[in-house]
């Protein structure tokens, strides 16, 4: 019975000492032997006096040793074993290869279930598409334009000259290409992400199921989803069907919506009927009609000849056409000049131009969303004034000018812009004589040479250098601009007082090379005429060779009226699309862009001129107290000018003569008969009758002219 006492001890002691050397009472257990420290006391077996000492720990005790090892392997060595410093935190290649293919995996899995989802809609329905709608400055409609330009064809019946120009020009590898450009799309996405203007880089699938199903709103959702659909289409349909819906739904501007609207608008033809040359043409409008369309501008017909001729060699490098027959093709074929539609006949399109640019250059929206539809314009136009400044031109022409009997009255054209001077809103404009026969906007157009009427900037400029700027502005109020200038002041520009009244050009010549033609430049474009209608600098700049437009000079001119502060013209005062409001519009902030005393002094010569121009009012008792500029019978400019301002309103009117197919203007001279000084006393006369109308006289009578002479 002691036996197994002894062993239940025995066994006790044998746990115990391995936390050290075993004690024992023989000599065997130091002779020769090393003592063991810590747990390599446990690898061996151990020297003890008999067979009991020779048993391994407790399973209490190798359960704690165990685990004891393990987290020290665990902390030592996560989360590379066998790793030391950095390394230890470098990932393995099998792990990073394995999350990899985890996420390929998920990412494969995700496209396939969107893509099995995914179902081609129905192609959008024209008739559904939304009238784009403007309105007059009161809140009644003014005219709505929406109509869906366009008539299905069969791709048989576009010419495959005109095929291949289109897929030379977006999607050179379109009938082996998978349908989706995954980097245009991609570059698109991160564009909009920054915020900025997205590119192109779709393929002419892409854009078909764009233009056919989806939206034209630039979001990732959009992209996202166009880029299954059009796997899909490609997938499903063949490339020749979806070249032809591109064909049918694409966008070539002069509101047309595909290849047979655009081939009658551009050449009045149907679209089996266009050759190689004219085909390369219509593929160069889809880049964009806004930049391209060559009737446009000057500036528009060079892109277009360009990427024309670039489409027609693009062409011979892709094997589309031989080297011989692009050699046929160097004269550019022009299109015949732009047509607007009916219900903008007379002044209406004249307006709508106008409100367009101006909302185009405020936001993104372009042409094509404007056909597209869905938005509503509220226009600064008063329907009122419109129809006064109308009658005004046709009234004078009618009662002045005899285009059967004199030579000299034939092909003259008017422009005219009526702007309120507190506000810069655009109230009136005439463009010409029928907006559906003139296609050039008279009021907005920049080439009839300002003449006479730009030296009260030249004045302004020699004295902002006499009276040091904007330094004498100060706080002090602007001087009366009715009382004469005491003796003494400003007497190096006083000179130029009497030469701006009596048109004398000297003067201005020498004012401008004294005060520097960059400064009067400079002026001139800080009171509202763009920069890229001014004229080289060279003396005769000062005399008028800069080519603003009426509604530029309109605006310019309200800078004397409210004391040398310039506002931006603007003729849109709100958009909606969709009855969501569209950020960026409004009445424009006032800058400085002279001193309060050069307009006020400025401003006092600009009465007589105004006074000797158009004399009292039609009661003979008042009269109109107008800041106005003129060209005179001293002015041999190709132009005649004349811009009346008045608290209420400033009207710009230019007169001048120009013949399709001839680029210069036709002189003025013996228009209206010999005693017309140019052509010059018409614009007066205009400009009268339409105040006459629209603004009441004061209320308290002034006998006589201004006082303070020249």
């Amino acid at each position: 019975m002691r036996l197994p006492r002894k062993r239940r001890v025995d066994r006790t002691r044998s746990t115990d000492q391995t936390e050290g050397p075993e004690q024992t009472d023989g000599p065997d257990q130091t002779e020769g032997a090393e003592q063991a420290d810590g747990p390599e006391q446990t690898e061996g077996p151990q020297p003890t006096e008999g067979p009991e000492r020779t048993r391994r720990p407790t399973g209490r005790t190798k359960t704690r040793e165990g685990a004891g090892r393990k987290a020290r392997r665990l902390r030592i060595d996560f989360p590379r074993r066998g790793r030391r410093g950095w390394r230890r935190w470098t990932p393995s290649w099998k792990l990073v290869s394995g999350l990899f293919l985890l996420f390929a995996g998920a990412l494969a899995g995700l496209f396939t279930a969107v893509y099995m989802r995914v179902e081609i809609p129905d192609p959008h329905d024209s008739a559904r598409r939304q009238a784009t709608v403007y309105y007059w400055a009161d809140g009644s409609r003014m005219v709505s334009i929406g109509d869906v330009n366009r008539q299905d064809v069969k791709l048989s019946q576009v010419p495959e000259s005109v095929q291949r120009a289109v897929i030379a020009a977006e999607n050179e590898d379109f009938y082996s290409d998978s349908g989706v450009s995954v980097t245009g799309i991609g570059r698109a996405a991160v564009n909009i992400v920054k915020g900025e203007e997205t590119q192109g880089g779709s393929t002419l699938t892409q854009q078909y199921v764009k233009n056919t199903y989806l939206s034209q709103d630039q979001t990732v959702q959009r992209k996202i989803k166009e880029l299954f659909l059009s796997l899909k289409i490609s997938n499903q349909r063949p490339k020749t069907e979806i070249l032809e819906g591109y064909l049918n739904t694409s966008w070539f501007g002069r509101d047309a919506y595909g290849v047979q609207a655009a081939s009658y608008a551009y050449y009045g033809i149907p679209a089996a009927e266009l050759n190689p040359s004219q085909g390369a043409l219509l593929a160069a409008v889809l880049k964009g009609a806004e930049s391209i369309d060559p009737s446009l501008s000057p500036e528009n017909h060079k892109r277009a000849e360009d990427r024309w001729s670039w489409i027609l060699d693009r062409e011979v490098d892709t094997g589309a056409m031989t080297a011989e027959e692009r050699a046929k093709y160097t004269d550019f074929p022009e299109p015949k000049p732009t047509v607007k539609p009916t219900s903008q006949a007379g002044q209406i399109g004249y307006l709508v131009d106008i409100a367009n640019k101006y909302l185009k250059s405020r936001s993104g929206i372009t042409d094509k969303d404007l056909a597209g539809g869905g938005y509503s314009i509220h226009t600064t136009f008063e329907k009122d004034k419109e129809s006064a400044l109308t009658k005004a031109v046709e009234q004078v022409r009618a009662d002045r000018l005899d285009p059967k009997n004199r030579a000299e009255d034939q092909y003259v054209q008017v422009g005219a812009a009526s702007i309120r001077p507190k506000d810069g809103a655009i109230v009136a404009l005439y463009g010409g004589s029928d907006a559906i026969e003139h296609f050039t906007n008279n009021a907005d157009t920049s080439g009839v040479p300002a003449a006479s009427a730009f030296k009260p900037f030249v004045y302004a400029a020699a004295l902002e250098q006499e009276l040091g700027g904007t330094k004498s502005q100060a706080e002090t109020p602007a001087p009366d601009p009715l009382k004469p200038r005491a003796a003494g002041t400003a007497p190096a520009s006083a000179h130029l007082r009497s030469a701006l009244v009596d048109s004398d050009h000297i003067p201005f010549v020498e004012a401008g090379k004294k005060v520097g033609l960059n400064k009067v430049k400079d002026l001139a474009v800080a009171s509202g005429l763009r920069e890229e209608s001014m004229a080289k600098l060279e003396p005769t700049f000062s005399i008028g060779t800069s080519t603003p437009s009426a509604v530029r000079l309109a605006s310019a001119y309200t800078t004397f009226i409210n004391e040398g502060q310039a506002t931006e013209p603007y003729s849109v005062t709100e958009v909606e699309r969709n009855g969501v409001a569209v950020d960026g519009f409004g009445r424009p902030k006032p800058r400085r862009a002279m001193s309060s005393d050069t307009a006020a002094i400025v401003g006092g010569a600009l009465r007589h001129v105004g006074w000797n121009a158009v004399g009292p009012p039609k009661n003979q008792l008042t009269y109109v107290p107008s800041w106005a500029g003129k060209t005179g019978p001293n002015d041999r400019m190709n132009s005649a000018w004349f811009i009346g301002t008045t608290p209420e309103l400033s009207t710009s009117v230019a007169m001048f003569r120009t013949k399709p197919d001839v680029t210069q203007l036709l002189p003025m001279q013996g228009v209206g008969g010999p005693d017309s000084e140019r052509g010059s006393a018409f614009p007066p006369l205009i400009w009268k009758a339409y105040t006459d109308v629209v603004v009441p006289p004061p209320a308290s009578p002034s006998i006589g002219p201004p006082p303070g002479g020249p």
